[in-house]
């Protein structure tokens, strides 16, 4: 995997571009779990770009929504969850379904 690979050159900051794009939904998620135990495993920070929102929340302690181009700083949202743990688990809080409304309230177009 690129990820192993790329962690062996030590970096401080890892740049993810829609890493699970290509995975049907099954694989996404179970990949993005493995992802997130070896990132917090190895205690790197990441800047992740998705436009799943669902992903963003189970994933991330913080999301940053961006507007159109050209691009500026719309929100930044703090993700805290009281059972905070795997991405997979993380869609069971019950802080998920705010988080994930408030940000599609943010990115609608029509709202």
């Amino acid at each position: 995997m690129a990820l192993i690979r790329t962690l062996a050159l030590k970096p401080d900051i890892l740049l993810l571009d829609e890493p699970f794009s290509a995975l049907d939904y099954q694989t996404r998620l179970s990949v993005a779990d493995d992802v997130y135990k070896i990132i917090k495993k190895e205690n790197k920070t990441v800047i992740m770009i998705t436009h799943d929102i669902g992903e963003a929340c189970s994933i991330a302690d913080r999301v940053v929504v961006l507007s159109d181009r050209p691009s500026r700083l719309k929100k930044i949202f703090n993700i805290v969850m009281t059972d905070k743990s795997t991405p997979i688990n993380n869609r069971k809080c019950k802080e998920f379904a705010t988080y994930y409304d408030m940000i599609w309230k943010e990115i609608d177009k029509h709202a």
